[in-house]
């Protein structure tokens, strides 16, 4: 059995929960699962242009740890992309606003924690 998974802070709150390709009805598609720190880690790496480090020290993971997540999400968006299927964001209960006021009245920014 491996360590426990590390919680970590995103700033990303998905309004929308699957991406499919266009003309095929979802019951027909296999479906990829792409956990909010995964999307969160493509936002900042790849969106935003930050480094490893960097976008590790935002999420309050570090930076070895940022390159796996990083890792297991471009592996799911590029299965999804090459095979066809769909992918689920898959925010679950797991998101819980940060305890700080103001980041509260923000409302950006969220504590993850890992299944």
């Amino acid at each position: 059995m491996g360590r426990p998974r590390k919680n970590c802070q995103v700033a990303v709150d998905p309004r929308v929960h699957f991406f499919k390709p266009r003309g095929i009805p979802l019951s027909h598609l296999e479906q990829v699962g792409l956990a909010v720190d995964e999307l969160e880690a493509l936002r900042l790496a790849d969106f935003l242009g930050l480094s490893q480090t960097e976008a590790g020290t935002l999420m309050k993971v570090s930076r070895p740890t940022f390159g796996r997540i990083l890792g297991r999400a471009r592996k799911k968006v590029a299965d999804a992309l090459i095979h066809g299927k769909a992918i689920q964001i898959d925010t679950g209960p797991s998101l819980l606003k940060e305890s700080s006021d103001e980041e509260r009245r923000k409302g950006t920014v969220f504590q993850y924690y890992s299944r």
